[in-house]
């Protein structure tokens, strides 16, 4: 009897408790800012459920962690000559883009076994792979020193083909010796990519099969610095990296024309270059390029937990 009326008391002051509003216990908050390693230099960064992956654009290193903890560690190991800037992944292969080697490499996250390499023939310092985007049919990187896309084709169970060059025309109009295409998008069934050229801050819809690009016009806005993209429904995030900010652009049916909607920034923001989303967070990573860093230290920032 001592026992269940021992129970019965606790039920009953229990009950009290939250009768008078004592808080339920509550997750533990995402971290707003998460530490990278010492002198990892990010550049790309890709989300995929609680986990994030960043490559250094340094090393070629893989970092991977957790969103909700902070914690993480290298999955892929660096290399001499091997830097890596976007990242895409694709079921558990991540498709990396290597910077002014002029490769790309994929990795199979589970075995954190390297299953491809390619070159895609620009030797430097005429060429600089910058992003990748994958559809359901193919990856395409963009070349920040060159006139033209490489796709990557994607056959049944996955196959990997031989790398295509295609070369841009239509309105796209190159700028010798500076930063050309660099973040690149794709709507959900492939039929459009959309990519930012920093050089000029302008924004253009391409035709994957073609290289056609059309430019979309912004009522003016000039996306300068421009750097990586996220493309939701029709609202594009463009992350312009010398000015710590985002610019959110609505884009029309058709993609040839878009408005700017809304400018994110943060405090914690220094020089960001990519962005990728979980649910309603988005989150960049700070490169800071030609910022003072005394300590060599690098973090991915979570953006609209802040009042954005």
């Amino acid at each position: 009897m001592l026992r269940t009326f021992s129970v019965v008391a606790i039920c009953v002051a229990l009950a009290a408790a939250l009768a008078a509003g004592v808080p339920a216990a509550k997750h533990k908050p995402f971290p707003e800012v998460i530490q990278l390693p010492p002198g990892f230099g990010p550049e790309g960064i890709e989300i995929k459920g609680n986990t994030f992956y960043v490559g250094s654009v340094a090393t070629g290193a893989i970092y991977s962690g957790n969103l909700r903890t902070g914690n993480g560690d290298t999955l892929i190991p660096g290399g001499a000559g091997r830097p890596a800037t976007g990242l895409e992944l694709d079921g558990h292969r991540l498709f990396v883009a290597g910077a002014g080697s002029g490769k790309a490499y994929v990795y199979d996250t589970r075995t954190r076994a390297e299953v491809k390499e390619y070159n895609f023939g620009a030797a430097p310092p005429n060429t600089f792979i910058n992003d990748v985007v994958v559809t359901h049919d193919a990856a395409y990187f963009t070349d920040s020193r060159q006139a033209a896309i490489y796709r990557v084709p994607i056959g049944p169970g996955g196959a990997l083909g031989d790398f295509q060059s295609i070369p841009l025309s239509g309105d796209y109009a190159h700028v010798a010796g500076q930063l050309n295409l660099n973040g690149i998008e794709a709507t959900p069934n492939g039929k459009w990519l959309i990519a930012v050229q920093t050089a000029g801050g302008k924004l253009y819809r391409i035709d994957p099969q073609t290289g056609v690009a059309r430019l979309i016009d912004l009522g003016g806005y000039v996306l300068t610095n421009g750097d990586g993209l996220l493309l939701k429904g029709k609202t594009l995030y463009v992350v312009q990296n010398q000015l710590n900010k985002v610019a959110v652009i609505k884009l029309g049916h058709d993609l040839t024309s878009g408005r700017l909607v809304n400018t994110l920034t943060d405090s914690d923001l220094v020089v960001p270059t990519t962005i990728d989303d979980h649910g309603k967070r988005l989150y960049t990573v700070n490169a800071k390029f030609g910022a003072p860093n005394p300590n060599n230290t690098f973090e991915v920032v979570q953006l609209r937990s802040k009042g954005h």
